[in-house]
């Protein structure tokens, strides 16, 4: 996997939050995001491309986390499932580069 050329969805319940997580993803060169509020959502977002990371945000409980997992291994090539807790676009940074370890 490319890490300078990402394709991230981020599923996260608080708009505000996942407006910022959207935009420091977008901010970051080569890198693109989408986000997603609802499973729904979500679920239609990944029915319409493939992405490399799947990022969990604010307001996703460990048992959706769980659900998602569960979800993602029909999904090919399978994306990278990562928990975001919130922090500054240093920290989204560094948990997405490590995780591509």
């Amino acid at each position: 996997m490319n890490k300078d050329k990402l394709t991230i969805l981020a599923i996260g319940r608080n708009a505000e939050i996942l407006a910022v997580v959207h935009r420091l993803i977008n901010g970051h060169e080569g890198w693109t995001a989408a986000s997603a509020q609802t499973d729904e959502e979500a679920i239609a977002l990944l029915s319409k491309g493939a992405y490399d990371i799947i990022l969990l945000c604010t307001g996703i409980t460990k048992e959706e986390e769980v659900q998602w997992r569960e979800r993602l291994l029909s999904v090919q090539p399978r994306p990278i499932l990562l928990r975001h807790f919130g922090g500054g676009s240093g920290l989204l940074e560094n948990e997405i580069l490590s995780a591509l370890l």
